[in-house]
């Protein structure tokens, strides 16, 4: 397998990107936010794509979250530029005139749950865990988490997992509507690939148009996640985000103090 942070391929009209940091458990970093951009960029001058498939490398995880080592040392300017290039890979997600369909395949913690939920449709491994847990570092969900989860599950349990940072299983995630389906980890690959390959054989501009009315009835996303962007950047110059990540990555309980 090639060591390139994400792969590209195709077949037929489905492609399939997968984030491959294995070793990593598949932890965003710039790096791979910039292959994800140009990938989904390539996709879209792409005329005969008709959906897309994302996953992680490995049995482990989909995308365990973002890189904290790389994060720690960030400033608030830094941060701000971090949280905008997570925003752009899920706007151009979000813009693409086919659909993307999420194989949550392990972790989806952070912002591997936010690339998931910037897709269209999130199908899950019985063995697939999901979380925003950035509080647990003294920051936010800085690439859409904010928004996007309380879109899709509601305000008052968005607010319950940003808040506490639990981490739920996949029956839980079904259950409250951040996956449409959990299914054995052995059939999630084939189980999402006959979904893309349904939706490649129906009307192409039918199916832009919907994603594009679909997507334009909540018209205040873009300012809302730009607002996230900036207190998540704002999180960057407290002694608190230092304290989280040094703790996560000391692995030991942090102990903050609320500067």
């Amino acid at each position: 397998m090639s060591d390139a942070p994400v792969l590209l391929s195709r077949d037929g009209a489905v492609a399939l990107l997968t984030v491959n940091r294995p070793d990593k458990l598949n932890a965003l970093n710039r790096e791979v936010l910039e292959h994800l951009y140009r990938a989904f960029t390539e996709l879209r001058a792409a005329t005969d794509v008709r959906c897309a498939i994302v996953t992680g490398a490995g049995d482990k995880a989909f995308v365990a979250g973002a890189d904290i080592a790389s994060m720690r040392t960030l400033t608030t300017a830094e941060a701000k530029a971090f949280a905008d290039l997570g925003h752009r890979v899920g706007d151009l997600i979000e813009s693409l005139p086919f659909p993307v369909l999420a194989a949550v395949n392990g972790f989806a913690l952070g912002g591997g749950c936010e690339l998931a939920m910037a897709c269209d449709l999130v199908y899950a491994s019985d063995k697939a865990k999901f979380g925003q847990p950035e509080v647990n570092l003294g920051v936010i969900p800085g690439f859409g988490g904010t928004q996007r989860l309380s879109r899709r599950v509601g305000v008052g349990k968005a607010r319950e997992l940003v808040y506490t940072g639990d981490i739920i299983d996949a029956a839980e995630a079904h259950r409250i509507g951040l996956c449409e389906a959990v299914v054995p980890a052995a059939e999630l690959q084939a189980h999402v690939r006959k979904v893309a390959d349904k939706i490649a054989k129906k009307g192409p501009l039918a199916i832009a148009q919907a994603k594009v009315v679909m997507r334009r009835g909540d018209p205040s996303l873009p300012a809302a996640n730009e607002l996230e962007a900036q207190a998540f950047a704002m999180l960057f110059g407290t002694a608190d985000q230092q304290e989280g990540m040094a703790a996560f990555l000391d692995k030991r309980p942090a102990s903050f103090k609320g500067a």
